[in-house]
């Protein structure tokens, strides 16, 4: 394989990747809808920086403690579990407290006052997932043509991924701001609230339990 047809291959495989539908695109529909388009992109370039991260550590081979070690490979599953049912957690207090209060909460109060508090939501929620590590010691390999060097070149491929990633989600965010008016009523924060909710939480548990490497 020459570098022009894995850097080709790579491109749509992990752009396939990117926009199938999974706890990161969750994450940044559930911000822009609720919190506004600028809190959803730091939440995006949180989840982007921790996949580069998870690049780096790949291309050292540290991500490799997660597949042949199964203690370290627990206790960050487990830890990422119980973040993602603590975020869970909140949105359904959230949701519940919204529907108990006569009045409720206007959309502008559900938007943080501090930018970094999204960012670093991202970030967290893709390093703590350790399958994400798994997969780029698995899935960068196959893309690495013989006599390259291979740090450099799993460093690249990381960014391109990253650079799908922020590109995606900037999609997601422009196309949520056509219908934010909609998005931001009152009844429709609350049945996000709650629906996301549940889903971090089922995330939670699925990565709880899920035992295979």
């Amino acid at each position: 394989m020459s570098i022009e047809q894995a850097l080709l291959s790579f491109t749509l495989a992990a752009g396939l990747l990117t926009i199938t539908p999974g706890l990161d695109t969750a994450l940044v529909l559930r911000t822009s809808a609720i919190e506004g388009g600028k809190q959803a992109m730091l939440a995006g370039i949180g989840i982007c920086f921790g996949c580069l991260l998870w690049g780096v550590a790949a291309s050292f081979g540290l991500s490799a403690v997660l597949a042949v070690s199964g203690f370290a490979y627990k206790v960050l599953r487990i830890v990422g579990a119980i973040y993602l049912g603590y975020l869970g957690i909140k949105l359904l207090i959230r949701a519940f407290a919204s529907t108990s209060s006569s009045s409720g909460a206007e959309p502008e109060e559900y938007a943080s006052r501090d930018g970094s508090l999204w960012f670093k939501r991202g970030l967290l929620t893709n390093l703590l997932n350790p399958k994400v590590g798994v997969f780029y010691l698995s899935f960068l390999p196959q893309f690495i043509p013989t006599g390259v060097p291979v740090w450099s070149f799993s460093i690249l491929l990381a960014l391109i991924h990253a650079t799908e990633g922020l590109l995606w989600f900037l999609l997601l965010t422009n196309a949520t701001e056509l219908i934010s008016s909609w998005l931001r009523q009152r009844s429709v924060i609350i049945a996000l609230d709650s629906t996301m909710g549940a889903i971090f939480i089922a995330f939670g548990l699925k990565l709880a339990f899920d035992k295979v490497r």
